[in-house]
């Protein structure tokens, strides 16, 4: 009995014992993790000053020649080489030949009809010294200027009912108006360029069978173009025709100054927008090339700009009151890509100029170039 209970106290001495060095071991070790320390995020700010600001709208599209033809065949005939090749990419000054249509056949028939008029003029000769003397000085006249070489004259002036009925009366005037109109169409043979240009598109070769109503190309005026934008119907009553507008390509490395020449009357019901006409020059331009313009439409008085990344979905924006983050109301009025307009922001406020990741209302930041209080950083 003794030696049982010798057993169960010496059973309870060494738990006690073990519990005892536990405790001691555990709290012998050192806590090495470092305390967390709070964290003061750095931002920039601005301190508003309000005034105006241009509003400026963006638009893009392609140049497009200022003056340009489409060349139709209204003739046929078989298509014959010319001074130049005629290939896109072509120039060519005004009044030089941009086609000709083989007219051989066709001006043979001219030739004929103009030669009958000749004869019929000089047949009358004889009669008109007979019974018009007063009137056979100009008609010999025109018979000696005659030439079958050169563009039919025009027939001398009718002076007396008497003169009119007897020309009439022998065919001239009909035979003469059907000669101008053979002219007329053999001019048609050849097609000569309106103005200074190239040529853009070349739908038909040399030796080829030309029909009357083909398409032959298209020949454009070179360092004149337009530009054709679509601007929100808002700026309206600002655009106006002869403002200047600077347009830029996408690279940024050619700048151009255009001006407003039309305004179209209409909006687009699809887009509630306003096509307007930019025109510019340029020798380094191209037709179909991109290009951007800003139009400064009007100035929006007691404003700030700010970017656009800055504004929150709710129309507010941080503004920064010792040391603590805190947001206020704005009223947006124009949008860029990358710009906001902004109004109803009080001067003098300090506002957040680049964004603050995980930013809120109550934060505790520092404001770049100035030290934070280190009881507030405790």
């Amino acid at each position: 009995m003794r030696k049982t209970i010798l057993s169960v106290l010496l059973g309870i001495v060494v738990i006690i014992i073990a519990f005892v060095l536990s405790r001691v071991i555990v709290n012998s070790k050192e806590d090495r993790r470092p305390k967390p320390q709070k964290v003061v995020k750095t931002v920039f700010v601005d301190t508003v000053t309000n005034g105006d600001v241009p509003i400026i709208i963006s638009a893009n599209g392609n140049l497009v020649a200022k003056r340009r033809v489409e060349l139709f065949a209204e003739v046929q005939g078989v298509f014959r080489p010319g001074a130049k090749m005629f290939k896109p990419g072509q120039p060519y000054r005004a009044g030089q030949t941009l086609i000709r249509i083989d007219a051989s056949e066709y001006y043979a028939s001219v030739q004929s009809a103009k030669s009958n008029l000749f004869n019929l003029v000089t047949s009358i000769m004889p009669d008109l010294q007979l019974d018009y003397p007063e009137h056979f000085e100009k008609w010999q006249e025109y018979v000696v200027n005659f030439d079958l070489e050169k563009s039919t004259p025009k027939l001398p002036e009718v002076t007396s009912e008497k003169e009119k009925y007897f020309i009439t009366g022998r065919g001239i005037f009909t035979s003469y108006y059907n000669v101008k109109n053979l002219e007329q169409r053999l001019a048609k043979y050849g097609i000569a360029a309106p103005f200074s240009g190239v040529l853009t598109e070349a739908l038909v070769t040399e030796g080829s069978l030309v029909r009357a109503g083909q398409k032959l190309g298209e020949f454009i005026e070179t360092g004149v173009y337009e530009l054709e934008v679509a601007v929100p119907k808002t700026y309206a009553d600002f655009l106006k025709v002869g403002k200047t507008v600077s347009l830029t390509n996408l690279d940024k490395t050619q700048k151009h100054d255009g001006k407003v020449v039309r305004v179209n009357g209409r909006v687009d019901q699809t887009t509630q927008t306003i096509t307007v006409f930019i025109e510019v020059q340029g020798d380094t331009l191209k037709e179909g090339q991109y290009l951007e313009a800003n139009l400064n439409a009007r100035t929006e008085a007691s404003a700030v700009e700010i970017d656009r990344s800055l504004l929150l979905d709710n129309d507010q924006v941080f503004v920064v009151r010792d040391t603590i983050l805190d947001v206020i109301d704005v009223n947006p009025v124009y949008f860029t890509d990358k710009k906001v307009v902004l109004k109803n922001i009080p001067d003098g406020e300090t506002i957040i100029s680049k964004p603050v990741s995980g930013a809120y209302a109550g934060m505790l930041v520092k404001v770049y170039g100035t030290s934070t209080n280190e009881n507030s950083a405790k």
